[in-house]
């Protein structure tokens, strides 16, 4: 764009921000709009208002229609809130997103084929935001390789209605990368917690941070428009000027909700802002079960002082073992929202943490992230197969998505995958130091080829990454050969339990060995955490 066509297309408020309420802030999203919107699961600094004003007045005028919708992450609460106000027919051009499971209708949509719709790295939306921002043509990153995202398989695209046209294949200093194009917003929704008379955002309750400074700047410098909601309007001057995170000159329209809620399931928690430190043993523990057997494991795996990242699902649960076990101190949680330390939150809270040490804004956090800055991340999966190829993102007309998950399983140096062997009505009972499978789950975990590639084993075994797969029954690890079984579950019998249920042969480890006994037992575990795999 020419200087003099952006100044002809620019919307800024030139006199400072404008207070407007949400109905009247939404009447200026203009049809064919691209829309860029912050925020995360469970309403973590979601501009539910915007949104829920957007979508009303398209149910009563049809317009605005044809937006581009941009998201880093999941927004909503898979149950109506967050992008799912805007789940209408007729309402979307494309949508690219980082993460769709939290809004079930706008999966529904993007499946349907009623727009085109992607699905790129959590990381690489976050960072975009921050290339257009800076007026580069967008992301160049090794993250995506060999996945789904690669153009040599869908190129992210999530139906048959999207063109093969955002990625690229590109070769640079001798590597092959991604090349994910940018898309500059031209209106964007943000929240904080208070703006003041100059438009200055502050975001001391909040329980994170996020893109909204990128988003802004974005939206900004691409001559758009900065829609901010907020809880409070205060007098010039009364924020500290070290607690705004989006300056007022990047801020157009300030809505204020006094009803503004810190998180759905909270009007507000002070230990997950910072502002107070609660112990951590009051922290609910986790039911002595076959999710519970898996973290027990899973926390195996950790050695003092390393950095650690926590997906979402039974992973999550790891945190919650080593807080109860009053082990949590003793190395370094991190999530891919900007927090680090703390206890991360579980279930559809996920994306705060319970004490946190430091709140980093999203697109840095992913910089540290694909640099390799972790050391062992416990992820979930919904599919693994015989190569050791992991699906999270889709499977069947079941839409979730990637979120952070790319960008993590293939930069860590160890992977730990964890989930159940089988799901739909699995009941797995340990007791006594053994496990007791009483009835099987209806869904097959582990299958010859996975539906979709969320992470490539190729690229993880050229990469020298260690990889494990922990489930209640048996642990595999990544080998030349593929998916192979190391460990199996006291009380399990690996023909009738495990390899009658994979429909190829499974690759058998030399050193075979048992799953320790004692997390299958309810007691605490003895506090020599780091030699259990040895005993």
């Amino acid at each position: 764009m020419t200087s003099a066509a952006a100044d002809d297309d620019d919307r800024r408020h030139r006199g400072g921000p404008v207070l407007m309420s949400p109905e009247d802030a939404a009447a200026q999203v203009r049809d064919g709009d691209v829309l860029a919107v912050g925020g995360s699961g469970g309403g973590l600094l979601e501009p539910g208002a915007l949104l829920k004003a957007l979508g009303e007045r398209f149910v009563r005028t049809a317009s605005p229609h044809g937006l581009t919708l941009l998201h880093a992450t999941g927004i909503g609460d898979r149950k109506g809130s967050g992008m799912d106000h805007l789940a209408h027919h007729g309402m979307h051009a494309r949508v690219v997103g980082g993460n769709w499971g939290n809004a079930p209708g706008m999966c529904e949509l993007a499946v349907a084929g009623e727009f085109e719709a992607y699905n790129f790295p959590q990381g690489v939306v976050s960072q975009m935001f921050r290339e257009v921002a800076a007026g580069r043509p967008g992301v160049i990153t090794h993250v995506g390789l060999g996945t789904f995202c690669d153009p040599r398989r869908q190129g992210g695209r999530l139906n048959d209605r999207t063109p093969a046209e955002l990625v690229e294949l590109v070769s640079l200093a001798g590597r092959e990368w991604l090349f994910y194009k940018a898309v500059p917003p031209s209106v964007c929704f943000i929240r904080g917690t208070a703006a003041d008379e100059d438009g200055n955002i502050s975001f001391e309750h909040e329980g994170a941070r996020l893109e909204n400074l990128a988003i802004a700047q974005a939206t900004r410098n691409s001559g758009g428009l900065v829609i901010a909601q907020v809880k409070r309007y205060v007098q010039r001057g009364a924020i500290d000027p070290k607690l705004v995170l989006v300056p007022g000159i990047c801020v157009d329209i300030v809505v204020v909700v006094p009803e503004q809620r810190q998180m759905d399931s909270a009007e507000f928690n002070p230990a997950l802002s910072g502002q107070t430190r609660v112990v951590l043993s009051s922290l609910d523990p986790l039911p002595f079960d076959e999710r519970k057997i898996v973290a027990r494991r899973a926390v195996q795996e950790i050695r003092d002082a390393d950095v650690v990242n926590l997906g979402v699902g039974i992973a999550d649960g790891v945190a919650a073992v080593a807080a109860e076990q009053g082990w949590i101190d003793r190395f370094t949680c991190t999530i891919e929202q900007g927090l680090i330390g703390g206890v991360p939150s579980r279930g559809i809270d996920f994306g705060t943490s319970t004490n946190p040490q430091a709140m980093i804004d999203a697109p840095s956090q992913f910089d540290f992230y694909d640099g390799g800055g972790i050391d062992i991340a416990f992820l979930g999966f919904a599919q693994v197969d015989r190569h050791g190829n992991v699906n999270v993102s889709k499977f069947g007309n079941k839409l979730i998505g990637l979120g952070g998950f790319a960008n993590i399983s293939q930069n860590a140096r160890t992977v730990v995958f964890c989930g159940t062997f089988t799901s739909g009505g699995l009941d797995a009972r340990p007791g006594d130091g053994a496990l007791a499978i009483t009835q099987e789950g209806r869904h097959r975990k582990f299958v010859p080829e996975v539906e979709q590639i969320s992470f490539a084993a190729s690229e993880s075994l050229k990469r020298g990454q260690r990889v494990l797969y922990v489930t209640e029954r048996a642990v595999f690890r990544l080998t030349s050969a593929g998916l192979t079984l190391c460990e199996v579950a006291p009380g399990v019998d690996a023909d009738a339990d495990i390899r009658s249920l994979m429909a190829w042969e499974l690759e058998v480890a030399a050193d075979l060995r048992p799953m320790d006994a004692r997390i299958l037992r309810p007691d605490p575990l003895p506090d020599d955490w780091r030699s259990l795999t040895t005993q």
